[in-house]
């Protein structure tokens, strides 16, 4: 047997070590089989149980020519499938153009690593997702995190980069992943033409669940054209996978020539693009299920509120119950598994440090009956935890924290 090299050594002592400091502060994750009524699924209209939506995947699976994509799409992973949906998606998102890529991810890192350079500035909302994060640090900007949906904060630093050098873009998510509160796209769009800056907005959250028929939160400001890029993802409510960055014509064909993650990738089959388009027009009709998903998630928030437990600024699907400590966040997870509930405790450095919570993450096949049932688990898991607000529901929320555990 070879004996390993100190460096090796050196590799796997840090690697224990590290392991070890994670499950000393109440941080370390492994991966388990969900049971139980889920609350930390994306999946927000249901869709990925939907008989209509497996059978159009069957379908598309029996009519396609070929299994696998064979290669990347400027290479022989090109299909006519993808060009047609790609047209379809753009009309769905209100714009000129869109582009699709194998990961939500993987749309972000190729859409901000080849948009931005050094010398630009990037001004980042402090919430927004790794993914975002991960595509700025690559590009080389210079960025600049505002605290979470602060606008005041965010004009200040435009105002004094106005006459620096080099292009100014805003990022944002439209629903926050963490906080299911909604971002100010229409003051943000207000921003970004007063200083002559881009605006790119992630819509993960919102695709499908929010704005008119599913079409995110843009839509329903009716900003679509107003905005550089609209990332829509497909592995959340459209209950498939990969993603669209959608805008103008000369974005896409931009992203063709210089995105990294589209050009070296391997195309994804062609079939995919039968349950994308099927998924989508199962969206834009869902608007009983998006109805019922907005009275669930009010009814939680509101039952939640009158206890006096944290959910922070949120209006949306996405309901975090905000506790503090890890070891509160995995207690309350435990108590609700216990009561037949599927739910993780959210931990640093997903959200900034003494912010642990319970994202309870609703999609429109949970019950009246199953939510008003989750507000007494959770009311009564949280009591003895628990601390009065000061300012009503809004209290105790990370808005306005900006931390380098997600930025860096």
């Amino acid at each position: 047997m070879l004996e390993c090299s100190s460096g090796e050594q050196t590799i796997e002592r840090r690697i224990a070590q590290e392991l070890d400091s994670l499950r000393a502060i109440s941080q370390f994750r492994a991966l388990e089989a969900s049971g139980g009524i889920d609350l930390s699924s994306n999946d927000y209209l249901g869709l990925a149980y939907d008989p209509r939506l497996k059978q159009a995947s069957i379908d598309a699976l029996a009519r396609a020519s070929r299994v696998g994509s064979t290669g990347s799409r400027l290479l022989s992973g090109n299909a006519r499938e993808w060009e047609a949906l790609e047209s379809d998606f753009a009309q769905f998102a209100g714009t000129q153009a869109a582009l699709y890529f194998g990961s939500g991810y993987a749309a972000n890192l190729g859409l901000l690593g080849s948009l931005l350079r050094a010398g630009d500035f990037v001004f980042s909302d402090a919430m927004n997702h790794a993914s975002l994060i991960d595509g700025m640090r690559l590009s080389g900007a210079t960025k600049v995190i505002f605290p979470h949906c602060n606008l005041a904060f965010l004009e200040s630093a435009l105002h004094v980069r106005a006459k620096e050098p080099g292009a100014r873009v805003i990022v944002t998510e439209s629903v926050f992943s963490m906080e299911g509160d909604v971002a100010p796209l229409e003051q943000l769009a207000g921003l970004a033409k007063k200083y002559d800056a881009a605006l790119v907005v992630d819509e993960a959250h919102a695709t499908g669940a929010s704005g008119p028929a599913g079409r995110g939160i843009a839509a329903q400001f009716g900003i679509e054209r107003q905005v550089l890029a609209i990332v829509h993802t497909c592995g959340k409510a459209l209950a498939s996978a990969g993603a669209f960055v959608c805008g103008g014509r000369a974005l896409k064909d931009f992203l063709i020539n210089r995105a990294r993650t589209f050009i070296f990738s391997t195309a994804m089959p062609p079939y995919l693009a039968g349950q994308i388009r099927a998924a989508l027009e199962l969206a834009r009709a869902a608007d009983d299920r998006r109805a019922h998903l907005r009275e669930m998630a009010e009814m939680l928030r509101n039952s939640l509120f009158a206890a006096g437990i944290n959910c922070g600024a949120s209006s949306t699907h996405i309901v975090p119950v905000i506790l503090g400590s890890n070891e509160a966040a995995l207690h309350v997870a435990r108590e609700l598994q216990r009561a037949g509930f599927a739910a993780k405790a959210i931990r640093p450095p997903t959200v900034p440090p003494g912010t642990a919570r319970i994202r309870i993450s609703l999609t429109s096949r949970i019950t009246r009956e199953q939510a008003q049932h989750l507000a007494e688990v959770l009311r009564s898991a949280c009591a003895p935890r628990r601390a009065p607000f000061e300012d009503g529901p809004r209290s105790g929320t990370v808005s306005g924290i900006a931390t380098g555990a997600q930025h860096g």
